[in-house]
Order: structure tokens, then sequence, then C-alpha cells
């Protein structure tokens, strides 16, 4: 028996737990910084909470963490802790119900991906604004929102391999191949990002930027994670996937085009040159192998396709929103602004 030796502490891949955001975060991160006990939280700190909100969306973030890497000194038993559930269920609740609401649903799959294809001219959205107006600032600062998620790049979506069947599990796994790099480390899109954040002055460091990022960056994330961790929202999942894989092509060829206008170097670059590609192709794979292929087995499934695209739409939107109301009035989009770097580094 070969015995491999692990010289690297688990827990120093893992973030220090962030500063809570209000008293239901306070709560999730006062208790995760002791040893798990058996005391029931108080769900009615959850009444009037905001669900789009820094301090509910914070405390999420949080304990969906708990199923990725964890966060340093946390005690790994706190994953399964029935009476963390059962506020995260809660929290979940109050999430869901939000973008149920804010959502017009339907079960015509169909037109709701067609609706993707379609941009406004001239369009008005980050990816614009980035390639026709961002200084070298806005553009670190769009990294570091994004950090949060492209650092663990494709991770939440693996959550639905084993509720698929058939096809579409066949051709999820093989999009999930490309996003992991084909085998290769060095090119999981996930180390493609923390190539671009080195290349762009930026900490690689997993979750460094946790605490600058607002509410808005971190709602998309826990959106893909509370539809992985619940096989009920299988659809949803994919729903999501197949909206993200649409619309990354020609935002990707857009912020391409912004980098090269402010003369960022080729570590910049290949992320989203990789994407612009990628991408496009697995449009198709998600659409007509995945969708086709679940909704032809499953096709109860649709009305919660629809919701996965339109969520995600919805809280997309909403970043956009954050962001190009403080760069068009000159400030900062994070929580506190980073520390300035030249372009072309």
């Amino acid at each position: 028996m070969t015995v491999i030796a692990v010289t690297a502490d688990a827990q120093s891949l893992a973030h220090a737990l962030p500063a809570p955001r209000g008293p239901l975060s306070a709560t999730v991160v006062t208790a995760l910084a002791r040893p798990p006990a058996p005391e029931p939280f108080a769900l009615h700190a959850l009444e009037g909470t905001d669900p789009y909100g820094e301090d509910l969306t914070l405390a999420l973030h949080v304990c969906y963490e708990l199923h990725y890497r964890g966060f340093a000194g946390v005690d790994p038993l706190w994953e399964w802790d029935p009476e963390l559930l059962r506020l995260r269920a809660a929290m979940e609740r109050v999430f869901a119900t939000a973008l149920r609401s804010d959502t017009g649903g339907g079960t015509d799959v169909a037109a709701v991906l067609d609706g993707l294809l379609v941009e406004t001219v001239p369009g008005d959205g980050v990816s614009h604004y980035l390639r026709d107006s961002a200084d070298w600032e806005q553009m670190r600062e769009y990294f570091a929102h994004r950090s949060v998620y492209h650092l663990k790049e494709a991770d939440p979506h693996a959550w639905v391999i084993p509720r698929l069947q058939g096809q579409a599990k066949a051709s999820l796994v093989a999009v999930e191949f490309d996003e992991f790099g084909g085998g290769r480390a060095e090119r999981a899109h996930s180390q493609l990002f923390a190539d671009l954040l080195a290349g762009a002055g930026l900490s690689s460091d997993y979750l460094h930027y946790l605490d600058d990022v607002p509410a808005p960056a971190l709602a998309i994330v826990n959106l893909m994670s509370m539809f992985g961790l619940h096989r009920r929202l299988r659809g949803a999942l994919v729903g999501h996937f197949a909206a993200a894989e649409i619309t990354t092509a020609p935002s990707a060829q857009r912020i391409a085009q912004a980098l090269e206008r402010l003369g960022a170097g080729p570590q910049c670059l290949l992320f989203f040159t990789e994407h612009i590609e990628a991408d496009a192709v697995h449009e198709q794979v998600l659409r007509r192998d995945v969708i086709g292929d679940l909704l032809g087995r499953e096709p109860h499934l649709a009305g919660d396709v629809v919701f996965g695209v339109e969520a995600t739409e919805l809280l997309e939107s909403r970043l956009a929103a954050h962001l190009l109301a403080a760069w068009r009035t000159g400030t900062t989009s994070l929580r506190r602004a980073l520390p300035e770097q030249s372009a072309g580094v």
C-alpha cells in the first residue's frame, strides 16, 4: 500500500469567518466560533428581514460555505448540525419566497431560454459599461465581486450530477469536465480566475474579498448553493446553469475587449477568452442534451427550469443595478475600496 503524506492542514485552505452585517449573521458567526451545542436558534430573528439584504444574505452564505471548504477554526460538525440546518431552512424560505414573488413563473422553457439570446441595441449592461467606459479600478472591483463564485467555479453544479439520469447526466458531466480543466488543474476555470486576480494585482486567496463584497454578488452564489443542495430543485439548478452559459459568451467577449482597451496583460485575458469559446458550445449542450433529456424524463420540472433561469436573471440584474449606480456616481461598488493599482501588470 502506498501512503501519501499530506503536510498541509486542510484548514489552511479555508478563510476566516467574516464580520457580521446584522443580528442574524452575528448569530450564525458567533455560534460557529464555538463547538456545536444542541441549542435551538431563535427563528423570530427572521421577522421583517430583507430577503436580499446584507444580513440574511451573509448569514446564508456562511451556512452554505460549510458545504464547500468551511472556515478556519470552525468545527466540521457544524456542517450537519440539525439546529443550524433548521435556521438555514428558515432563511432559505425567506429567500426563495421573495424569488418566487419577483419572477414571472410559467412552464415555457423554450421561450425563457430564447429570451436570453435577445440583446438590446445599444446595450447598457455591466459588460457594455466595462467595455466602453470603465477604468482599471472599476474592472478590479468587478473581479473582486466575481471572485466569491469564480474561485469555486462549477462546484455548486456538481451537486446535481447524482440527481440526473441518462443523457442529461452524461452531458452535464461533459460540461463540468471542461469547467474543471479537462483533467488539467492549471486549466480549471477556478484556477484561471485565480491567475486573473494575480495578474490584476489582487489576492487570489479563496474568499479573500468576502468582507468586501456586498449582498447582490453573494446572493447569486447563494442561489447556486440552494439549488445544488436540494434534490427537489434540480430543475432550477439546470435552468440556472443554462442561463449562465447562454449569457456568458457575449459578455466575456465584451470584457475581453475592455481588458484590451485598458492594457491588461494576458493573465487577465485568458479567463474570458476561454469562456467565449467554451460557453458557446456549453449553451447548446445544456439546452439540447441536458434540459431536453431532463424534461423528456420529468416534464413536470419545466416550471422549475423556468424558475432557475428567471431567478438567475433577477439576481444578475440586481447586481448590475448596484454596480452601475456606484460606478456612474464615482463611488466604490464594494463595501470598502480596493488599494489602487495601475493597469497592464
